[in-house]
């Protein structure tokens, strides 16, 4: 007889634009315990956001010439789903040369996965999961 978990992995939305910076991002996420959501544009990232009222959690990257700046879309994140956690990267910025949105971690690429995880976990606990909050 087989058995039936229930969904209790948290989804975490990765934006990247990078397809190998991107798979590396989802790997680490979903070795952490969590729910890999992709998203390659910040644009996809809102369109998700919209659908997906479970996602409580993004990991994004400030870098992506191809679409509207990252720290906008952060701001933008934070105003319109105040509860998500924003956990940002970049190669090209230092986290005293961005106005980080509130509540929002910054860690300089290349990243340190335990320090990701060890971010993502911290932020997560105590969160109670509810996949139709929003």
């Amino acid at each position: 007889m087989g058995q039936t978990n229930p969904l209790t992995r948290w989804p975490v939305l990765v934006v990247e634009d990078e397809p190998i910076l991107r798979l590396d991002a989802l790997s680490m996420v979903e070795q952490a315990g969590f729910e890999p959501v992709e998203a390659m544009s910040s644009a996809d990232a809102i369109k998700l956001l919209e659908e997906r009222l479970d996602i409580r959690m993004v990991y994004m990257d400030l870098d992506m010439p191809r679409s509207r700046k990252g720290i906008e879309i952060a701001a933008a994140i934070r105003k319109r789903w105040p509860p998500i956690e924003i956990i940002l990267t970049a190669a090209y910025f230092t986290r005293e040369s961005v106005d980080l949105p509130e509540r929002a971690e910054f860690y300089s690429k290349p990243v340190d996965r335990d320090e990701i995880v060890g971010a993502m976990r911290r932020l997560m606990d105590g969160v109670a999961y509810s996949p139709t909050s929003g």
